[in-house]
Formats: structure tokens, C-alpha cells, sequence
């Protein structure tokens, strides 16, 4: 393996935000208990999320998202930050799920998660 290739095994960094909700809609419904949970550890908590992609992992502090699709990031206009977006499962239920951080190596993570959507991700599973 060269150096280049094992840049893409794990990504971490601290994120600000994170927002996780129920989707797609003609997936089964979260019980009011995981809506609570889910709210209560990551949507609004305003703790920083510690944020570890590893392959085609994305670890939220201990909510593990798999079978992951639909992956995009963006910088918005005007602020210093990124936001990660994708859909994928945790305890065997669906999510959408938006992180931000405002990290000051934003740019560095961006490209980062740039690269490690290509290496992971074919064009068809975007």
C-alpha cells in the first residue's frame, strides 16, 4: 500500500453539529424512544461530536452508520465551515444525517472527505 492510499483509511475531527432524522420515508418509523435518544445525544446536544470515518464507517461518538449512500459535502457561501450529508443505518434503522464542523482545517477535511468518497463510493452509490 503507498502512502497516498492509507491517507484514505480514517478521517477524525470534532463536529459542532449534528442533525440525525428518520428517512427515507417508506423505511420503517423510529420509536418515540430512539427519537428521544437520538435527540438527546446528538441533535440537541450542543457538546462537540467526535467524528471517525474509517472506510466505509462513519462512527458519531458511539452511533455507528453503515450502508451508507447518498454522500455529499458542501462549504457554504460566507462561512468557515463544512457540512457532511448522507444517508445510512444505525441499529438496523434508517437515518439522514448533516454534520457540521467549524473546524479551522475545514478546507483539509473537506478534501479530505473529498477523497475518501471517491476511493469508497462509486459514482452509482452517490
Amino acid at each position: 500500500m503507498t502512502v497516498h492510499e492509507s491517507e484514505f483509511s480514517e478521517i477524525k475531527f470534532f463536529a459542532e453539529k449534528v442533525y440525525v432524522h428518520y428517512w427515507p420515508p417508506d423505511s420503517p418509523k423510529w420509536s418515540n424512544l430512539i427519537t428521544q435518544q437520538v435527540d438527546k445525544d446528538m441533535n440537541k446536544n450542543n457538546e462537540k461530536k467526535q467524528i471517525l470515518i474509517k472506510n466505509n464507517v462513519i462512527l458519531i461518538n458511539n452511533y455507528e452508520f453503515n450502508d451508507l449512500k447518498k454522500i455529499g459535502m458542501t462549504i457554504p457561501l460566507f462561512k468557515k465551515e463544512c457540512t457532511l450529508v448522507f444517508e445510512g443505518n444505525f441499529k438496523e434503522l434508517f437515518a439522514h444525517v448533516h454534520i457540521t464542523t467549524k473546524a479551522r482545517n475545514y478546507l483539509e477535511i473537506f478534501n479530505k472527505l473529498m477523497n475518501w468518497r471517491s476511493k469508497y463510493f462509486s459514482d452509482s452509490m452517490l
